[in-house]
């Protein structure tokens, strides 16, 4: 009979999903303002011969909110274990064994993403000290680095909340949180 209890507190597994979650529906809402900027874009390309006008600076507005939602779903994707794996080696494995493999990944996932959102942080420093702007809508360059940012953090707490679970799981030979257990909203 295996213990079915969360290796980490609920309370904190509930913040965790609630942070990347609402992250997740941010990011949606930031792809569907970009479709219909670009939509609204394309109209007005197409309808030049009757007054209207695309909308300046399209692209530039579709790269920022690019940057944001892309890193806003990537905790969620970290939260469900979404990434890719291959459980045709790993499925017959005893409990202990793929808690230790899963431990492993999580670091190596969590050192990954804090190096890819340090160097972003660099880049953002870098962005900021010289003053350079987009082009068309003369916006500063480093605010499409500070929107990439906000995910960023969070994709880091939750690699870290992840990492934490499987270390939870290896020391206390328990199942960590499966990512059919963390899609109940």
């Amino acid at each position: 009979m295996t213990d079915d209890r969360p290796v980490l507190p609920v309370g904190v597994t509930n913040v965790v999903r609630f942070i990347s979650y609402g992250l997740a529906v941010l990011g949606g809402v930031a792809l569907l303002f970009i479709t219909l900027t670009t939509d609204a874009s394309i109209v007005g390309r197409a309808l030049i011969p009757i007054g209207l006008r695309p909308i300046q600076g399209d692209f530039e507005i579709v790269e920022m909110g690019t940057a944001f939602a892309l890193f806003s779903f990537m905790p969620w994707c970290q939260f469900n274990r979404g990434h890719a794996t291959v459980d045709v080696f790993t499925s017959r494995l005893p409990l202990r064994v793929l808690n230790l493999i899963e431990l492993i990944i999580d670091l190596v996932f969590a050192l990954i993403i804090t190096i890819i959102v340090w160097r972003m942080s660099v880049g953002l420093g870098d962005k900021f000290g010289n003053g350079q702007k987009t082009f068309i809508l003369q916006m500063p360059v480093w605010w499409t680095y500070a929107v990439g940012m906000i995910g960023g953090v969070a994709w880091i707490a939750v690699s870290y909340f992840c990492l934490a679970e499987s270390l939870a799981a290896v020391i206390t030979g328990r199942p960590r949180r499966r990512a059919t257990e963390s899609a109940d909203l």
